[in-house]
């Protein structure tokens, strides 16, 4: 008898009759600081890749003669193929590896990234976009797996919210660096820097992230397997609860960022493409309440702590109705914390409370989080085309009540985990 790097006790080539409790890396160890730092990077890779053409949206309306609507599609395009990859790749992951398929989906992710900046036209961009996010859905949902593998378990709300953090970093670095660089270069040069920046970010994450030992290789997993976690979590009102909370909360939030810089680069504001590009920065209180959200888990509940946050991004959007620019930056500031730190107990209450196919359940988490980005964020435009700015923040208020109504309506099930 012996016992794998997992942990797992074998009787001969393949039957495994025990399998030891792995704690998981303390809080501390040099392992622990690795994945922490490592996650970072993945958070950082992927979210420059998929929204660094969102800051320079109004650049390829106008260099390509498009509507903001079609221009957007750049972001769903990406978001939808992310959304289509998420199953496909926890299902991969469970054969060959958390941190394997996560390298693998960095490769192709950046492979693809380079072609569709460089190809003429419009709808081929679209479809290497859609390959693009379909490479990036490696990423995210394995994320927070393969911390829940290998982190012991009191640490994993906060390791969940690093990872947020560096999806907030990720956000800004692909934005704040397309947008101002598309101003001076074209908008090619500019998305073309912000995918060095996630290449670069996802070579750290290579040479950082340690060996799995919370990790069991499944090889005879079959895609009625998949199939069944799959009809499981969606099976359980607390799980659909949170995937609800991904799609409505993560469509306001991207609508409000595809169309900000439309509004503001217009009267009465004439602001330039490089100046509402640093309205990104206001990713950085993502950064903050991403973490902060993590910590006070322990003393206020998940319940609360989503439902406070959620209310802070509905404020926040209320304040971008104004007509100063200034209570529009505490607006969106505002709602970037808001969000974010929604999306970190979100996100991490799935891992936690998953009980069968914990790859799957975090998958549909992601799967909803991203179809909500492509659905929402591109609908978004048409109202903003319809009823202006005051259109597209009532349907954003909107979507955060409704979320809300859903999460009082499931308390029942939502136990904490």
């Amino acid at each position: 008898m012996k016992t794998s790097p997992a942990g797992v006790l074998m009787d001969g080539p393949s039957s495994v009759l025990i399998t030891e409790f792995w704690e998981g890396h303390a809080e501390g160890s040099r392992e622990y600081r690795r994945i922490l730092l490592a996650l970072l990077s993945a958070g950082v890779a992927c979210f420059a890749a998929l929204y660094a053409p969102q800051g320079a949206l109004p650049l390829v309306a106008a260099d390509l003669h498009i509507s903001e609507a079609r221009s957007a599609l750049l972001v769903s395009s990406g978001t939808i193929g992310l959304a289509i990859g998420v199953l496909p790749w926890s299902w991969v992951a469970d054969r060959i590896g958390r941190l394997t398929a996560m390298r693998v989906a960095m490769l192709a992710a950046a492979v693809f990234g380079l072609a569709w900046t460089v190809f003429p036209s419009f709808e081929g961009m679209i479809v290497l976009r859609v390959l693009q996010g379909v490479a990036l859905g490696g990423i995210p949902g394995l994320a927070i797996t393969y911390l829940h593998d290998e982190i012991r378990p009191s640490q994993a709300a906060v390791a969940a919210a690093t990872y947020v953090s560096g999806t907030t970093l990720g956000g800004i670095s692909g934005r704040i660096i397309s947008g101002p660089a598309g101003e001076l270069w074209g908008w090619r040069w500019g998305v073309g820097l912000a995918w060095v920046v996630a290449a670069l970010a996802s070579v750290l994450f290579v040479v950082l992230a340690p060996p799995a030992r919370g990790f069991v290789r499944d090889t005879h997993t079959r895609v009625r397997d998949v199939a069944h976690h799959v009809r499981v979590n969606l099976r359980d009102p607390g799980m659909v609860t949170l995937y609800a909370q991904a799609f409505l909360l993560m469509g306001g939030f991207v609508a409000v960022y595809n169309y900000l810089g439309f509004r503001l680069q217009a009267a009465p504001f004439g602001l330039s493409a490089a100046v509402t590009s640093l309205l990104f920065l206001a990713y950085l209180s993502g950064t903050v309440c991403s973490r902060q959200a993590g910590r006070i888990v322990g003393r206020f509940g998940r319940g609360r702590v989503l439902a406070f946050m959620s209310g802070v991004m509905a404020v926040g959007v209320l304040l971008t109705l104004a007509g100063n620019l200034a209570v529009i930056i505490v607006g969106l500031v505002t709602l970037t914390g808001g969000f974010f730190g929604a999306h970190a107990i979100a996100s991490g209450w799935v891992g936690a409370r998953a009980r069968t196919g914990r790859a799957q359940a975090a998958s549909l988490y992601n799967l909803f989080y991203y179809l909500g980005s492509s659905v929402v964020g591109w609908a978004g435009g048409m109202f903003f085309a319809a009823g202006g700015w005051a259109g597209l923040a009532a349907l954003v208020v909107g979507l955060v009540l409704v979320a809300q109504v859903l999460r009082v309506a499931a308390a029942r099930h939502l136990r904490e985990s």
